[in-house]
């Protein structure tokens, strides 16, 4: 009777165990992310400043008001351990006797990530600024009102060496690099 109990009960555990049992597999995925730089102007197209002549002898030209309605939009993913990215800005010419400034706001919008940050206002030459820095892996969202809002000023620097122009075209050229 003990006998038949206890290869009963040999018999239960191994049922249970087979019944009750877990398996487990494997399945390898591979995993591939690009590193992405990408960087655009919203919205397309050209902008016009332009200095206003003043009406009374004596008084200076009048500088244009600032101009804000372009947005800096950029994508970014970095290596692993990569640098961060900062975006620099310069002009392909200098107009003489004029300042052309540039400051871009902190960013705001849909993006997220490890967003630049922004520098003070820069007075942009033909050597490439610095505007924004820390960049990392992050992106701003797409079009106007994402992204880091630009603002672009003229000012008088010398009336020395001023001299009339018309139409003169500034082209600023904005890099993003490690």
């Amino acid at each position: 009777m003990k006998l038949r109990r206890h290869i009963t009960v040999i018999i239960f555990c191994i049922i249970s165990h087979t019944v009750f049992s877990q398996t487990t597999g494997n399945i390898n995925v591979s995993v591939s992310l690009p590193i992405v730089t990408l960087l655009d102007i919203e919205p397309a197209g050209a902008i016009a400043m332009n200095f206003t002549a003043p009406t009374e002898a004596g008084q200076p030209v009048t500088a244009p008001a600032s101009n804000t309605t372009k947005w800096i939009n950029y994508t970014s993913a970095i290596a692993s351990g990569g640098l961060t990215r900062r975006i620099t800005a310069a002009v392909n010419q200098t107009i003489p006797g004029v300042n052309i400034r540039l400051t871009a706001a902190t960013a705001s919008g849909a993006g997220a990530g490890t967003l630049g940050t922004p520098t003070a206002q820069v007075t942009l030459t033909t050597t490439a600024t610095n505007i924004i820095t820390g960049i990392g892996g992050a992106y701003t969202g797409n079009g106007a009102n994402n992204g880091h809002r630009l603002t672009i000023t003229l000012a008088v620097s010398s009336y020395t060496n001023l001299t009339s122009r018309t139409n003169t075209p500034i082209v600023i050229t904005y890099t993003i690099t490690e």
